[in-house]
């Protein structure tokens, strides 16, 4: 299907791995002009040719967001990927081990960062009557995971609202993608964020990770792909979405359980 995104230019932060990597690919396999956000330019993004630019900023600063309007152009597509759960929360034995730092760390990443980036390239999306696309967490939805980062990902959903609720009318659409888990090297590793899952219930990482989706209610059995959410992105993007704003879409494999 041709989603008529030839030519578009989109900025993803966050794109250089995981779910904004495959975003990245998913974009320019449409034929979008890409600038990707990141600290660190990973070797796969040199893979995807001149479509690719990066801009290495510091998004969880302040001078990131300026730094990154002064690199780019004029912009149809914001996605704003850039996020996770930082290891003080990750390490902290529940809500008051998550000291001060570790909020502010989890806001200035998952929130703040989109916050900022939004603002800066606003009047140029609003000249292109853009797009602008958050991806959030099903922790924004669901009490499990650190609390910082949960209350994070819920503010980045309300954002997105309010976005399109203050701008559809000048031709912005704003919409916000809620993952569940994602079989991203984070997740799969057994460095990543559930192997001390596994060393806490005594078993065998490969173990651990086969029994995850019904441990998590995922209903349909299996995590989801970095590609299954990046084609759901590229979608809502595109020009055959054109009356689509305002929505939070769900990939969470079945996980929310409520109406």
């Amino acid at each position: 299907m041709d989603l008529s995104l030839k030519g578009k230019i989109a900025v993803v932060t966050g794109g250089s791995k995981g779910i904004g990597l495959a975003i990245v690919r998913a974009l320019v396999a449409e034929g979008v002009e890409v600038t990707v956000a990141a600290r660190t330019e990973f070797p796969e993004l040199a893979e995807l040719g001149d479509a690719v630019t990066w801009a290495g900023v510091d998004l969880t600063t302040r001078r990131g967001a300026e730094q990154l309007a002064g690199r780019v152009g004029e912009v149809d597509i914001l996605v704003n990927n850039l996020g996770g759960a930082i290891e003080p929360s990750l390490r902290a034995a529940g809500f008051p081990g998550i000291d001060d730092d570790a909020w502010q760390q989890t806001f200035e990443l998952n929130l703040f960062s989109a916050v900022r980036v939004t603002r800066s390239l606003l009047s140029r999306l609003l000249r292109r009557r853009g797009v602008v696309i958050n991806i959030s967490s099903v922790s924004g939805r669901e009490l499990c995971g650190p609390a910082d980062y949960g209350a994070a990902k819920a503010a980045l959903t309300y954002l997105g609202k309010a976005l399109a609720e203050q701008y559809g009318g000048q031709g912005l659409r704003a919409l916000t993608v809620t993952p569940g888990i994602v079989a991203t090297p984070r997740v799969t590793d057994p460095g990543g964020l559930f192997g001390p899952g596994a060393r806490a219930a005594g078993e065998d990482f490969a173990e651990f990770m086969a029994k995850l989706p019904e441990r998590m209610g995922i209903t349909v059995g299996r995590l989801a792909e970095p590609e299954e959410i990046a084609a759901l992105v590229t979608f809502l993007a595109s020009p055959l979405a054109g009356t689509l704003t305002g929505a939070e879409y769900l990939a969470d494999g079945g996980i929310l359980k409520t109406v």
